[in-house]
């Protein structure tokens, strides 16, 4: 962690208490926070500390990662990412079945990754409906799209599902949310003993902060 992030770090915590909260959540929390720079979050975001942990652990199993949208997948620099909206085919296939391209994206996600992956959704709702629909049988679902149509009664519907998550309340979120949730995920998961997560035995423990920087 680079000397602007340490001291980003110290001013965030110093205004907000986060110990009573358990490890996972904590760690999601201040960096969705870091990230964002929004303090809503403390309240808004909703997360289950068991949920969380199943997800570390799905991750240092090697499970398969899905970006909803290109400028999440770029920003996942830890981990393999699967991510297909920008692909001919995604184009056709929502043309011809009358869909957006976000669900096109998670139909052909899910053909090639099959279920027990770890979806992130940072753009829009129509992938979270999509992830919901199709039953994917998800590991995991990073579910923090952003939008005043439809996203945060997407997000609601994520949590009645009993799918394990982490969501926030409101119409806030995005791709730099989104990353910055599963990164702290991420995070933990390469650290565990023997963790298939990320890019392999030989990557480095540390992470790329959410900002790019190293």
């Amino acid at each position: 962690m680079n000397p602007v992030t340490e001291e980003s770090y110290r001013i965030l915590r110093s205004r907000i208490d986060f110990s009573r909260l358990p490890k996972f959540s904590r760690d999601v929390t201040e960096r969705v926070i870091h990230a964002s720079a929004d303090f809503d979050y403390f309240t808004d975001l909703v997360c289950d500390e068991q949920s969380l942990a199943e997800a570390v652990a799905a991750l240092a199993a090697g499970a398969p990662v899905i970006a909803d949208s290109a400028m999440v997948a770029a920003g996942i620099t830890g981990s393999p990412v699967l991510c297909k909206i920008g692909e001919p085919l995604t184009q056709r296939l929502a043309r011809t079945a009358s869909i957006s391209r976000a669900a096109a994206a998670v139909r052909l996600a899910f053909g090639e990754a099959g279920p027990g992956a770890v979806w992130v959704v940072g753009g829009g709702p129509e992938a979270l409906a999509e992830i919901l629909s199709r039953r994917v049988e998800p590991a995991f679902v990073v579910g923090l799209p952003a939008g005043f149509v439809g996203a945060a009664e997407a997000k609601d519907a994520l949590r009645a599902s009993g799918i394990r998550s982490v969501s926030n309340v409101s119409e806030k979120g995005g791709p730099a949310v989104a990353v910055a949730a599963f990164n702290a995920l991420l995070s933990s998961a390469l650290a565990a003993p023997g963790s298939l997560a990320g890019w392999g035995p030989d990557q480095k423990a540390g992470l790329a902060d959410d900002d790019g920087t190293v």
